[in-house]
């Protein structure tokens, strides 16, 4: 999850019970409740804490929709005084932002249910400058199935309309117009089904609820022989396998890249496994080619990252069969380990690429996989099947060093140098490429989470924009391909240099040197080329790009930082499985926090900033554990979230700075002039 200047991801454990008690620290206090041990002057004495609802603040009026333009309306604007009747769930998202993916999963079983009732509208607040385009935009939404009205909203005017800090965040406004809820992450499913089915009950009872479609209208369908494939491998007799992401199938391609020899899957977005004809994905990229010795003891030739599914599937390419081989299909919302699991017993999140890497496991070789979704890198042995953490701590950013102490940000492609020795990965999200050797991360092109661009040279000055892929070539180099430039770059260890090979392709998302040429995967064109011809390379001088969102104005000296978070209706926060609250502070530079850095066990904390710094970015680490109130056998809900807030200090700024998790923004309310009243 994507953040004003970092990143943010929230964490759940299903349905079961909470056993991850080291993870917790003690000491929540949810937005309009006392401090442990005072008296709850508000409510019934008969009512227990955790069943009560927790009290709402002064009622907000929604800011009406601002931006360039609409799609999935037939070409028609909505606006919220047009929806007076409707439950309406703005969803802040960006399409580079994998964590904003898993929301619209999230929601397409409530889009269903509350079909009716309930009108989901995208706003689409663009961080790259490729998301700015909105023939970008619109090629996401199909890719990614969008079913509900899009908001373009490059400016970010409805983003800051909603104070919004973080990619995806969710805003519920009920049939009258106000804001109910804020609620920033993934995860929110569950409370959010009970929020829905509580405010249709409220305003069928008061005659404010409409029935009835909602303003959504589908787009034309296109049709290709690929859409929006993601990734593709050599296969057998200089085949090719291409993932068709959009879809839900694996093609065998001819050496051509266009012959299609056999479509492995349904077609049909789903899970199962079976043959050729009966299969299912779920929007698939990677593939990995198993080394014929490996390939032979696992009973499978192709694993494959069947990324919405969350799992690792193998196909037998002698008749086309697919079984699932690793992950539960349940999205991961754990703890980190780096220790091996039975590999179906364990949850992924949104597998992107896998690779085989010989010189893993000492030499034994192992599949490695880009755990996109919580920005890690796994392993998993086919043979011994078994799986877990290679590199990454789960936080997202740019941070090198042992595998298992490095940031990673979206890895989303993976290749082996051509002596085995170098795992070399795409990180999407930091626009950089990094590499492994020795369980060491290294990174040799990308600056952070908001710098990006295309320029040429020397690879510590290079810049890319959202690379979804990289190759490794025959002389030790590295063919790039650089998404969101729409270009083919190239690295090269030996002098240390980034050049161009091509540009002007339709989202290149992959890139492999087979045949002796480079094949290239340009998913937004919907098809391979070979784009590259010998003795390409050149330098462009290109231009850098900052992510600019508005930065948070606060004064130096003692300020305070509360993380607002209420439980969602029919959850408490609950310490009986250790202390549920975790906050962890720190700043980039280190320099700007003075004090109050570190983990405390509370939502509120005092921090000091220095004078004499113009700002910089403040980090943020928020983890509450709760529970549903009720049942013998009640789940329980590890909720996470990253944030990197861009500060810039002035001497007659707020003194305190207000971060919403889940519930009501007291900073927001008080800071509108809108009406309090019920409105006419």
């Amino acid at each position: 999850m994507e953040v004003e200047g970092g990143h943010a991801g929230v964490r759940s454990v299903g349905n079961t019970q909470r056993n991850d008690d080291n993870d917790h620290v003690t000491g929540t206090r949810p937005l309009g409740q006392p401090a442990p041990h005072q008296d709850w002057d508000d409510r019934r004495e008969d009512e227990p804490p955790e069943q009560q609802a927790a009290p709402r603040g002064p009622r907000v009026r929604a800011p009406e929709l601002r931006g360039r333009g609409w799609l999935n309306t037939g070409g028609e604007p909505v606006t919220l005084q047009g929806l007076r009747g409707k439950i309406v769930l703005l969803d802040f998202w960006t399409f580079c932002c994998v964590n904003c993916l898993h929301v619209l999963d999230e929601l397409r079983p409530l889009e269903a249910k509350y079909a009716d009732v309930l009108v989901v509208i995208g706003v689409h607040s663009p961080k790259f400058e490729h998301e700015r385009d909105p023939e970008a935009l619109a090629a996401a939404v199909e890719r990614y199935g969008v079913r509900h009205p899009v908001l373009d909203d490059p400016e970010l005017r409805t983003w800051q309309l909603y104070a919004t800090r973080a990619w995806p965040t969710l805003s519920v406004i009920d049939p009258e117009g106000y804001v109910v809820a804020t609620m920033a992450g993934e995860g929110h499913a569950e409370g959010l089904c009970r929020l829905l089915a509580e405010l249709a009950a409220e305003h069928e009872a008061k005659g404010t609820l409409r029935r009835g479609d909602g303003p959504y209208v589908p787009p034309e369908r296109s049709d290709t022989v690929l859409r929006f494939p993601g990734k593709v491998s050599s296969g057998p007799g200089r085949t090719l396998l291409v993932s068709d992401t959009a879809r839900h199938s694996l093609v065998e391609l001819a050496c051509n890249g266009e012959t299609v020899l056999r479509r492995i899957g349904s077609g049909e977005r789903g899970r199962a496994d079976g043959d050729v004809a009966t299969a299912r994905f779920n929007e698939p990229q990677g593939l990995c080619v198993l080394p014929a010795r490996v390939a032979e003891r696992a009973g499978y030739d192709v694993v494959v990252a069947d990324t919405v599914n969350h799992l690792l599937r193998g196909v037998r390419l002698a008749n086309g069969d697919v079984v699932t081989v690793c992950g539960t299909g349940r999205q991961w919302r754990s703890t980190v380990d780096f220790d091996p699991h039975d590999a179906r017993s364990v949850d992924l999140s949104s597998p992107w690429d896998v690779v085989w890497y010989p010189a893993a496991d000492d030499g034994s070789g192992l599949v490695i996989v880009a755990m996109a979704g919580i920005h890690q890198l796994w392993w998993f042995d086919p043979v011994k099947r078994t799986t877990g953490g290679y590199a990454g701590t789960t936080v997202e950013g740019l941070h090198d060093g042992p595998a298992p102490e490095a940031f990673l940000a979206q890895p989303s492609g993976l290749a082996v140098s051509p002596d085995g020795a170098r795992l070399w990965i795409a990180d999407a999200e930091t626009s950089a490429i990094r590499y492994v050797e020795d369980d060491v991360v290294h990174t040799v092109v990308g600056a952070g989470l908001f710098d990006f661009g295309h320029r040429d040279g020397p690879a510590a000055e290079a810049l890319l924009q959202h690379p979804l892929g990289v190759g490794a070539l025959p002389d030790g180099s590295v063919a790039i391909a650089d998404t969101y430039n729409g270009a083919i770059r190239r690295y090269d260890p030996q002098s240390g240099e980034v050049t161009t090979l091509a540009t002007d392709l339709a989202e290149p998302s992959d890139v492999v040197f087979v045949g002796g040429s480079v094949v290239v995967v340009e998913s937004a064109a919907h098809r391979l080329i070979r784009p590259v011809a010998p003795g390409a390379a050149r330098r462009l001088a290109g231009a850098k790009h900052t992510t600019e969102r508005p930065a948070s104005e606060l004064a130096p000296g003692e300020v305070t930082l509360e993380v607002v978070f209420t439980p969602p209706s029919g959850q408490k926060v609950d310490d009986t499985y250790g202390a549920p609250v975790r906050l962890e502070v720190s700043a980039s530079p280190p320099e700007l926090l003075v004090a109050g850095g570190g983990v405390t066990r509370e939502l509120t904390r005092g921090l000091v900033l220095a004078d004499g710094i113009a700002g910089g970015v403040l980090e943020v680490v928020a983890q509450v554990a709760t529970c549903d109130a009720a049942g013998d056998n009640a789940a329980c809900h590890l909720i996470r979230q990253d944030w990197g807030v861009p500060l810039r200090l002035a001497a007659d700024g707020p003194r305190r700075l207000e971060l919403v998790l889940y519930g009501e923004s007291r900073g927001w309310a008080a800071s509108l002039d809108q009406d309090r009243q019920d409105p006419p």
